[in-house]
Parts: C-alpha cells; sequence; structure tokens
C-alpha cells in the first residue's frame, strides 16, 4: 500500500486537518518567496547538464519531462520528490538509457514508506561518456581518458492530506572529465495536488538549486535550474490522459535558446519552447501507451534534417509486483536515446 491511499483510508479529526492545512500553506509560501531569490542567483552558463536527463521511461515518452503524473512508479519521483507519496512501499527501481553515441546512463532508486505521512527514498545515476583519445596542440598523443557524471539522491515526501503531498530531494553531484573534476550539491523542491474523484494532478517543482562545492576551473559555474509547473487530466469518457509541463518559466530571453538553424524566435515559438505535451492511451489498468512532443528539442536539433525530432513515444506495464517501462527519444543530435526502466515491490 503507498502513503497517499493508506491516510485516504483514515479517519481524521477537525483540528488535525486544520494543523495540516496550516503546515502546507507554509510550505506553499515557502516555495513562492524562494522563486525570485533562486532566479536572480541563477542566471548565465550553468554546469552538469546531465541533471536535465530524463529518469522516468514514462516522463521521457511524455515529451522529454512530466511532473505531475499520480501513478505508482518510483522514477517519477526523480522529477518531483512529492510524488513519492504515490509510491508502493518498499520499490526497487533499475534503469537503464543509451544516450549520444557510446554514452550510456544507468540508475538505481529505492523507497520507504514511514509512519503514516511520510516516505523516503535513496537514488543514484550514473552516466559514462566512454574513452577519448588526448592530444596536444601539436598533435601527440596523451594517450585514453575518460569522462563521467555522478548523481547520488536522497528524497522525501510528506502527506499533508488527501490530496496535497510535498517533497524535497536533497543531491550530492561529482564530475570528471580527463583531469578535470568538479562536485557539488542541489535540492530540489516540489509540491503536488491530486483529486482522484477527477482524475486531475497538478504540481509545481523547483528542480536544480545549489551550487558547486568544487569548479573544474577556478571559475565556479550554476547548476541548470528550473522551475516547472505541470498538470495532468484524465478525460471524463475516454481512456486517454493528457499531460502539459512548463519547462524554464524564470527564463524569457530570446537568447537563452537555441536555433540550430540561426533563426529568431517570435513569441509564439518562446512560448511554445517553455511546454511539453503528452498523451497516454490506458489499455487497462495495467498497460499504457504514451505519446509525447518537445517543440523546444525539434528547433534544437533541426539541423538533422527533420521536424520530428520533437516527438517522443513509449510504454509501461504492470505485471502484479513488476513494472516495465520503455521510451523513445532523441535527445542529441547524434543519436536517438532509449529509455528502460524495471520496477520491482518487495
Amino acid at each position: 500500500m503507498y502513503l497517499r491511499h493508506k491516510f485516504g483510508t483514515e479517519n481524521r479529526q477537525p483540528v488535525k486537518r486544520l494543523k495540516k492545512v496550516l503546515k502546507l500553506k507554509k510550505y506553499i509560501l515557502f516555495i513562492l518567496l524562494l522563486i525570485p531569490v533562486t532566479v536572480a542567483a541563477q542566471d548565465g552558463s550553468t554546469a552538469f547538464g546531465f541533471l536535465r536527463l530524463p529518469y522516468s521511461s514514462h516522463a521521457a515518452a511524455l515529451g522529454g519531462t512530466n511532473i505531475s503524473l499520480p501513478d505508482d512508479d518510483i522514477t517519477l519521483a526523480a522529477h518531483n520528490p512529492a510524488l513519492l507519496a504515490n509510491i508502493s512501499d518498499k520499490t526497487l527501481n533499475l534503469n537503464y538509457m543509451t544516450y549520444m553515441s557510446d554514452s550510456k546512463v544507468a540508475g538505481v532508486a529505492f523507497n520507504k514508506v514511514i509512519g503514516e505521512r511520510s516516505a523516503a527514498a535513496i537514488a543514484a545515476r550514473y552516466v559514462d561518456y566512454g574513452t577519448f583519445e588526448g592530444y596536444t596542440e601539436d598533435n601527440i598523443s596523451t594517450g585514453s581518458f575518460g569522462a563521467k557524471d555522478i548523481e547520488m539522491s536522497l528524497l522525501y515526501s510528506y502527506l499533508f492530506g488527501e490530496r496535497w503531498s510535498g517533497g524535497v530531494t536533497a543531491k550530492f553531484i561529482y564530475s570528471k572529465y580527463e583531469s578535470y573534476n568538479s562536485t557539488a550539491l542541489g535540492v530540489d523542491l516540489g509540491i503536488n495536488y491530486y483529486d482522484s474523484d477527477n482524475d486531475f494532478s497538478a504540481s509545481l517543482v523547483l528542480r536544480n538549486l545549489g551550487g558547486q562545492l568544487s569548479s573544474f576551473e577556478e571559475k565556479h559555474e550554476r547548476m541548470p535550474f528550473d522551475i516547472q509547473l505541470g498538470i495532468t487530466k484524465r478525460l471524463a469518457h475516454a481512456p486517454i490522459r493528457l499531460s502539459v509541463t512548463l519547462n524554464n518559466l524564470q527564463h524569457w530571453k530570446e537568447d537563452y535558446f537555441y536555433n540550430a538553424d540561426g533563426s529568431k524566435d517570435s513569441f509564439t515559438d518562446l512560448l511554445f519552447k517553455h511546454a511539453t505535451f503528452g498523451a497516454d492511451l490506458l489499455l487497462g489498468s495495467n498497460f499504457h501507451v504514451s505519446l509525447g512532443y518537445n517543440y523546444r528539442m525539434t528547433k534544437e536539433l533541426s539541423a538533422s534534417g527533420t521536424k520530428w525530432d520533437g516527438l517522443t513515444a513509449g510504454a509501461g506495464v504492470t505485471l502484479k509486483r513488476i513494472k516495465l517501462g520503455v521510451s523513445y527519444s532523441k535527445l542529441h543530435i547524434s543519436s536517438s536515446s532509449l529509455l528502460f526502466n524495471a520496477s520491482y515491490t518487495l
């Protein structure tokens, strides 16, 4: 039994419910007050771009990211820690993704329900970019070297009531490229509203707050901070669930975004670059097929010669305690990516 369902089956006294509402208001106020502070501190170039890579195959299939899916899928909590309240107790996940050229991404996660309202999880992700040959300016070989990124996370969620949950993720990040290395601490904050009666979910997430502990060189770079807002709604008379996720809401300058063909963005282009769209076809309670579209991805990868690079797709199946998922997307101009998730509830 997952945390949100466990809480919903119990009776609560009015005084206790009032206290939870007050706690919820304080949590929301904290996030809203934090937004202008973090926006002012996160302008300019960023490091640790791998933190933008999808962790969940379901989210990847819905345009690359999703923060509002209320499914029992532990990988979704990596996109929004508040969703940890929807996950079955003691779920173990393994995931693997093919990336550009010879690069590979692998991860693991495990969660535990704590008491009546809390849940915690641990997660780790490793990115291996392969082996490279080094040369001096005079074309003299210096031997081979590797490049890698590592992310280790602790997640915590708290259920304020039947419909509201909040969460936080604390991350330790390590990158090593040849003889250069860097470490950082990061934090994600998330909140989710889920109305199961109307199959509606909405979330707000502040991703990648924090900064470097040690830099690659003398100059410290910023984290890839991202303000995200998302909604998910199932249609009343059809087995279809729609999602819209808004990303990078702190960035509205045209020069922040890149177009492979060198064109300039209109206001409509700029607006759609902040959005990803996704749809699930729910074939029973144990199988889904997903499609998504990411306009920004299309514009950034259009040099590869196709207008369909922003399309994503995937599927997932539940077999008793086992959940399997796979997605297809194009995250780099050099190659397409396949992301595989496998979860088992102990």
